[in-house]
């Protein structure tokens, strides 16, 4: 086997930072190999994903030096647009790289950039949405799409071009535990197949079983983060009570309601409607029904949309909050402080709306997917932070697919299934129930299992 990516001695910054994001690399890719990027939140992963498809240098600004190949010849005798037919890549956040409105479209769109004859594209089409599973989402709005569906959309857009190397960046973050679970399962028999080269981004591995050949960290420690079992900080008052929250297009008649210091987790299968729900209770869709009044925060699933300011440090305050100082130390914001949020990591956009809602006093915080990006210790971070404010009384509705991150917190479950809430239930009797996660996509977290082990 050949090398199909070979980094010699490579040095990367951005143009207006002193501080270099890649630092004298160097490493290579065998053809056919599967190879898997770990490390903490900013520490150049995905920059080394972009500079592997040349997006970086030749479309986003940069300063690099070294040596990149690819293929075995040096990167910059590829034309632009060459490479990138050969090298795919799916992005940490889908939107980034839909241009059309409709899947079909956004299919044909790449196509058509690869100059294929309009009689061959039907072929393609079908073949690749069969390969992946999503014939039924040929003619769906993709903006109507869960962000799972929207990231399994992009991958058969990435595999529509046939490539030779393909780039993932988290590709599972946003995919519930049992549809991650089966899509590597399928990408594992795709690779044997077509004897890709998978260049992939992940910090949760749990998932992948056995699936790469290497593991490259750019970690700088191997310092564990274990999260303890959470014990309940719930008072006897309701905080927040929904009565018949309802979407005219696919959210039914909701109701539910939580108590002062409840941390609730919304779970289910992707595109169930989690994150239409909180979408709804802070009144960003129209629907009927009622919220009683609270004070409510949001993080979205697409941080960068609360985002105002031009620094990070701004953004943190931004609502006259209080305790930045600390949060912003302990969420690793300190060093990017004068950073543009847009220019930052996905992992550290997702701390720093965090850090502006918890900095706002909020008394009652919506999450959709705040584990997403995070490494061990940023989770570890994230969980004392939410026990924390759930003490002072603070309640939290938090959509996750993370389900050892839900076992160490939650109070509650709420189960959605096809724009439906299924019941609201206590943590400990979701875990047990198998065909209750089976039915909702869940799988039972190995937390669960090492704790009934200790005590057999």
């Amino acid at each position: 086997m050949h090398d199909v990516i070979l980094f010699e001695q490579v040095n990367f910054r951005y143009p207006d930072e002193d501080k270099w994001i890649l630092n004298d690399f160097s490493f290579s890719v065998q053809k056919g190999s599967k190879l898997v990027l770990t490390g903490p939140s900013g520490c150049g992963k995905t920059t080394l994903l972009y500079l592997c498809n040349r997006l970086y240098p030749d479309n986003c600004d940069g300063v690099l030096t070294g040596n990149i190949k690819l293929f075995g010849k040096e990167c910059s005798s590829f034309i632009p647009g060459e490479i990138n037919h050969r090298i795919a890549t799916v992005f940490q956040d889908p939107d980034a790289q839909f241009c059309m409105q409709t899947v079909e479209e956004e299919l044909a769109f790449t196509l058509e950039n690869l100059h294929v004859k309009r009689e061959e594209m039907d072929k393609r089409i079908t073949e690749v949405l069969a390969l992946t599973n999503l014939s039924e989402f040929r003619y769906s709005i993709i903006q109507q799409l869960s962000g799972g569906q929207k990231q399994q959309i992009a991958t058969a857009c990435a595999l529509i071009m046939e490539p030779e190397v393909l780039l993932l960046d988290e590709p599972i973050a946003h995919l519930d535990p049992y549809t991650a679970k089966k899509y590597v399962q399928w990408l594992n028999l795709l690779q044997k197949k077509r004897q890709m080269t998978i260049v992939a981004i992940e910090h949760r591995l749990d998932l992948w079983g056995d699936f790469f050949d290497r593991n490259i960290s750019l970690n700088k420690s191997d310092i564990a983060f274990p999260i303890p079992q959470r014990l309940t900080s719930m008072q006897l008052d309701t905080s927040f009570e929904v009565t018949k929250v309802e979407t005219k297009t696919f959210l039914k008649p909701t109701s539910f309601s939580l108590q002062r210091g409840e941390i609730a987790i919304l779970a289910g299968p992707n595109g169930s409607g989690k994150s239409t729900l909180l979408k709804a209770l802070c009144q960003l869709i129209p629907n009927s029904g009622v919220v009683e009044p609270a004070f409510l925060g949001y993080v979205p699933q697409s941080p960068e949309f609360l985002f105002l300011t031009k620094a990070v440090q701004d953004e943190v305050t931004y609502g006259g909050g209080y305790d930045v100082d600390n949060l912003m130390d302990r969420l690793k914001l300190v060093e990017i402080a004068g950073s543009h949020p847009f220019s930052i990591s996905h992992g550290q956009k997702r701390r720093v709306a965090i850090a502006a809602m918890l900095c706002d006093g909020r008394e009652v915080i919506l999450m959709d997917e705040p584990t997403s990006g995070q490494d061990a210790a940023a989770l570890y971070e994230l969980f004392q932070l939410i026990d924390e404010r759930a003490r002072a009384g603070t309640t939290f509705l938090i959509v996750t697919h993370d389900m050892e991150f839900a076992y160490r917190l939650a109070d509650s479950i709420l189960l959605m299934e096809g724009g439906s809430l299924t019941g609201k239930f206590p943590a400990a009797d979701v875990w047990e129930n198998e065909q209750l996660l089976l039915d909702h996509h869940l799988l039972p977290p190995k937390g669960l299992m090492r704790h009934e082990k200790s005590f057999a």
